[in-house]
Formats: C-alpha cells, sequence, structure tokens
C-alpha cells in the first residue's frame, strides 16, 4: 500500500507541474479573437505589400531599391505608432550594384527579342554591341584549349544547366498534405536540407567549391580570349529566369564580362541553332551600376515597449529579410515575410496591446549573401557565434520568429530541435486549427535568419508554410511579383505570428532554451 501510495503521489506531483506549464501558455482567446478581427477585416498586409515591391521594386542588397524601402519602412513603421523606429547599420558589405538598362536580342538568322537578365554584380556592356554567337562548352580546364582564338568579338553561349524545357505535367503550385504535415511532425529526424518542400536539394559543398573555381577560371579565360560578352541559363521554363550572381561584390573582384542569364526556352533555341552550323547573330545593351559611395549596411527596426516594471526590459523579436534579388520585386522571397511581420505589429499594436516584454520587429538585408544583416546584428547586440562571447542582451532574449519561405498560408512552426518548446506551441496554435495550422515538428530548418539566433543558443524560430509557387516559379526569378501571392494566405499568416508574438510577450518565462552550441571557429557558411 505504501509503495502505491507513493507512486500515485508522483503522477500528481506531475500532473501538478503539468498544470502550472498549461495554465502559463493558456491562450487569451478574448486577444486573439481581436487578433483575428483586426487581422481579416483591416488587414493592411496588401497595401504594405504593394508598397514595398511594387512601388520600390527590387531590392538588391547595397542598392539604391534597397535603401529607399528601408526609408519607407522605418516611415511606415512610424505612421502607425510604433517607438524606437530607427535604420541601424549593421557592418560593411562590399560594392553595391544594380541594373540600369537590359537589352538582349538574336538578330540572325531572324529578329527576336530574348527574355535575359544581368547577373548581379557584373558589370554592362558600355554601350550596344553585337557580333557572332558561338557556343561553348567547358566541363574541365582542359576544355578550354579547343576555343583558343576563337572566341574574339564573339557572344559567348554557355551551355544550358537543365532540362526542365519538356512539357510539365504537375502542378506548379502545391499546398501541403495532412500526410506531408504527419510526417513533419512524427518523423522529425531528417537531414536539415530536405525539410523546405518547396526547394530542390543542393549541391554538396565540395562540389559546389568545385563548380565555382571552375567558373573563376572559365570567366578568366573568355576574358582574355577578347569575347564581348556571355549569355547562360540555369534551371526554370515557361520564361522563367532563376537569377543570381555572376561576380563577387568584394572590392578587388576579378573583373568579368557581361553576362545575361536567359529562360531555358531561348537559350535552347540558340544552342539548337548552333549545334547545327547555323549562323546567330545577337545584339545586346545593358548598363549596370556599381555604387561604392556608401557601403555600410543596414536593418530596420522598430518596438512596441514593455509595459512590466520586471520584464519590459526582455525582448521577443519577429522579422524578415527585405532584400531581394534584382529580376523582379522580390515579393515572394521576402516581401511577403516582411509584410507580414510588419502586419503583425501593426495588428497588435491597432489593438493596443500592453505587452509584458517589449516587441521588436527586425527587417533585415544582406540575407541572400549569407545572413549578413542577421548575423551583424545578432553579433552586434547578442555575442559573437565564432568565439561564443555572449553580451548581456543574450540573457535577456526570449525568442525570434522568422518568415521566409514564400507566400504560403502558415501550417505550423519548425520548433528547430528544441522539445521543451513543442508543447507551449501547441497550445498556442490550438485555436488556428480551422485556418489549417497545426503542425509542430523538432525537425530543424535552414537557410534564413532564424539560424543567425539559432547557432547563438537564442530560441529561434522559421514557421512551415505552404510552398505555392515558391520552388518551381518564384524563388529567386523574373516572376517573383506582386501577382503571385493570395491575400487570404499573407492575412492569415500574419494573424498567427501576431498571436505568437503576444503570447511570447506576456509568457511568465521566457521560451525554455537548448544547451549553449559549442564554441566553431569554422562554421559552414550558408551560401545562396
Amino acid at each position: 500500500m505504501k509503495k502505491i501510495s507513493l507512486f500515485l503521489l508522483a503522477i500528481v506531483s506531475l500532473s501538478l507541474i503539468s498544470f502550472k506549464g498549461d495554465k502559463d501558455d493558456k491562450v487569451d482567446l478574448h486577444t486573439i479573437v481581436l487578433i483575428k478581427n483586426e487581422g481579416f477585416n483591416n488587414s493592411k498586409v496588401m497595401e504594405t505589400l504593394f508598397e514595398l515591391t511594387d512601388v520600390n521594386g527590387p531590392r538588391l542588397t547595397g542598392s539604391t531599391g534597397m535603401r529607399n524601402a528601408e526609408k519607407w519602412a522605418k516611415a511606415k513603421f512610424e505612421s502607425w505608432g510604433l517607438a524606437n523606429a530607427n535604420i541601424e547599420q549593421w557592418g560593411g558589405f562590399g560594392k553595391g550594384w544594380e541594373i540600369n538598362k537590359s537589352y538582349v536580342a538574336m538578330t540572325a538568322p531572324y529578329y527576336q527579342a530574348l527574355i535575359a537578365v544581368p547577373k548581379a554584380w557584373t558589370p554592362g556592356t558600355n554601350g550596344p554591341v553585337s557580333g557572332s554567337a558561338i557556343f561553348v562548352k567547358i566541363d574541365s580546364v582542359g576544355d578550354m584549349a579547343k576555343y583558343a582564338g576563337k572566341l574574339r568579338g564573339k557572344i559567348v553561349i554557355m551551355s544550358a544547366m537543365n532540362n526542365e524545357t519538356k512539357p510539365n505535367f504537375t502542378a506548379d503550385a502545391k499546398r501541403m498534405t495532412d500526410s506531408e504535415l504527419y510526417k513533419m511532425e512524427f518523423d522529425p529526424h531528417i537531414d536539415e536540407g530536405t525539410t523546405n518542400l518547396s526547394q530542390k536539394p543542393k549541391a554538396a559543398p565540395q562540389t559546389r567549391q568545385a563548380m565555382m573555381n571552375l567558373r573563376l577560371k572559365i570567366d578568366s579565360f573568355l576574358l582574355q580570349e577578347g569575347a564581348l560578352a556571355v549569355i547562360s541559363g540555369g534551371r526554370g521554363s515557361m520564361g522563367t529566369v532563376f537569377t543570381s550572381n555572376g561576380a563577387s561584390r568584394a572590392w578587388d573582384a576579378k573583373p568579368v564580362l557581361p553576362e545575361m542569364e536567359m529562360g531555358s526556352e531561348h537559350l535552347g533555341r540558340l544552342i539548337r541553332l548552333l549545334e547545327v552550323g547555323k549562323d546567330v547573330s545577337l545584339e545586346m545593351d545593358t548598363r549596370t551600376t556599381f555604387l561604392t559611395a556608401d557601403t555600410t549596411e543596414n536593418v530596420v527596426v522598430a518596438e512596441i515597449p514593455g509595459t512590466d516594471p520586471k520584464l519590459k526590459d526582455e525582448l521577443v523579436m519577429l522579422g524578415g529579410h527585405m532584400d531581394s534579388w534584382h529580376a523582379a520585386t522580390g515579393t515572394t522571397d521576402n516581401g511577403t515575410g516582411s509584410a507580414v511581420m510588419m502586419e503583425a505589429i501593426r495588428i497588435l499594436k491597432a489593438i493596443d496591446v500592453k505587452p509584458r516584454r517589449t516587441i521588436r520587429v527586425v527587417l533585415w538585408s544582406g540575407e541572400e549573401q549569407g545572413l549578413l544583416g542577421s548575423r551583424g546584428y545578432v553579433k552586434n547586440h547578442f555575442g559573437d557565434r565564432l568565439t561564443m562571447a555572449l553580451k548581456p542582451e543574450h540573457a535577456k532574449i526570449s525568442a525570434y520568429y522568422n518568415l521566409d519561405n514564400g507566400a504560403g498560408k502558415i501550417r505550423g512552426i519548425f520548433a528547430q530541435g528544441n522539445d521543451e518548446a513543442v508543447p507551449i506551441f501547441k497550445e498556442w496554435l490550438a485555436p488556428f486549427a480551422d485556418l489549417g495550422a497545426s503542425t509542430v515538428t523538432l525537425r530543424n530548418t535552414g537557410s534564413t535568419d532564424h539560424i543567425s539566433y539559432d547557432e547563438i543558443g537564442i530560441p529561434g524560430f522559421q514557421f512551415i508554410q505552404d510552398p505555392l509557387e515558391y520552388g518551381s516559379r518564384t524563388h529567386h526569378t523574373n516572376m517573383d511579383s506582386y501577382d503571385r501571392v493570395s491575400s487570404n494566405d499573407l492575412q492569415q499568416a500574419a494573424i498567427i505570428v501576431a498571436s505568437f508574438v503576444y503570447n511570447t510577450a506576456m509568457r511568465e518565462e521566457k521560451i525554455p532554451r537548448k544547451p549553449l552550441p559549442k564554441v566553431n571557429p569554422s562554421p559552414t557558411s550558408y551560401l545562396r
């Protein structure tokens, strides 16, 4: 009987502990109703997205468009009545770059305007140029010899990188199925690089490095041989061009030729004509500008101050990267994430919440070049990820929430291996099951700014989103535009983010933390 009593006492004790945790994380349904009402009936998210994308345009870090967007975002925060709105420097970046003119066409065997975009950080043509096209296929350094002396005055066509121009029998857009979400939640042991269902697996780091080294040698060879320009292509179909950088932004970057990335169908036509010996002539006129006057880059911040005498110095943070690539307006990558985070804090301000902790929103730059903005900010405020030398503010932040996987609605959240956060987040998602969001997975997900927090031991989280067309049509492409967005999805996402931020700000304790990472003087760089 004594043993049974002790057993029952242990069960009761565990129940009381569990009840204490549940009580602390019990959702304030009245505030959730206010958040939903403001988010659905008075939403400004599409208006904000329009101004950020169509009005401001592309926002490559270091460009005039990014500078304009930063000023706009600060003014928008101020107009909503947020406190401490500021454009804050995080560090140096290198040369800025932007496109001022872009044109390419085939003039023989007939005229045809072609779909192409200059590669970032490549020079322009310094006026119109024209010349015969030549198809060049270099798979190794040894292949260069066969083109020696044949490239002067020519426009080089590089080999296509994909076979995606065949009919596509699957939809471009998709939502996550119940079985996919179930697997994410109940099969948490999976490689980090495959958790983003919207993107294709990337090559191994050593393979990528070998490809980069070969390309540097090819660039030098083409320049020395006197070619006029380069046209290349990657993945993409039906007029979609996936953009990238074609040169370094570093001050001492080696010179390269003007280069454009072309749509697969148009590039394929040029290659087919050249392979059967047809004469192909092209004309190009591209103008790009390198911006060197101000190379210190920024983030945009604003706050709702905390009100609890004991907790107001603690922080809850939310954010997304505002920088983009240059071929379109960077809507789904990551105008939507930025607009949703802006809308989330606007909602909280509009319903006049009085958070116990300070709520701080941050819009990043430099994400596309390696999480540079968020890593710079974290280093300035919280600590150095390389030495794990921590600053006092490190102990005062509860959590950071990020959004950056396209325009799809939120289906749940990645707990990033934080077991103690799982039951908390499940409780917080319960009111949104009818909106399709209920999944909490222990899986890690990489490739965006929450990593800058997670890698220094601060709880950093990314929400699970429906992929829609992110991987197939909009991510880093000339199709990344306002037209590819569902307003209902963004409203739903902003409401859920606002609720998570509010719950975190009101919670008695900070979000539980994983053990601090060990010092890693040579972390794997994130390249995008």
